[in-house]
């Protein structure tokens, strides 16, 4: 007797089996994707807006501050921390350098 009917259902259901497995690993990435751009949209939402104006420290702790940058500058340094509009203004008229790139000398309204 011919009975290949168990046998011939051995290979499709093999196949089945290794797409569910294909299928659940997908949507387990597809769910990672999502979660780590959900992640990355907070961190985004969250990040605290740049400061309007930076002021640019000396070398060590004990040099004077060298420039006073607009928030937006893109030759700040390392060493620029965030201050407020008031203190960009004083900064200059105590004599700390407008950085001559973004001129917040000009953005402040202060004249030469």
């Amino acid at each position: 007797m011919n009975d290949s009917g168990p046998t011939r259902l051995v290979l499709p259901r093999f196949l089945e089996r290794v797409q569910l497995r294909d299928l659940a690993r997908t949507r387990q990435w597809i769910a990672d994707e999502e979660r780590r751009d959900a992640e990355r949209r907070r961190g985004i939402e969250k990040k605290p807006a740049p400061p309007a104006w930076l002021l640019e420290q000396g070398l060590n702790r004990h040099s004077p501050p060298v420039y006073v940058h607009t928030g937006a500058c893109w030759n700040t340094g390392k060493r620029s921390a965030g201050i407020e509009q008031e203190q960009a203004r004083q900064a200059i008229a105590d004599g700390v350098k407008a950085c001559p790139h973004c001129r917040p000398d000009s953005a402040l309204g202060i004249l030469d």
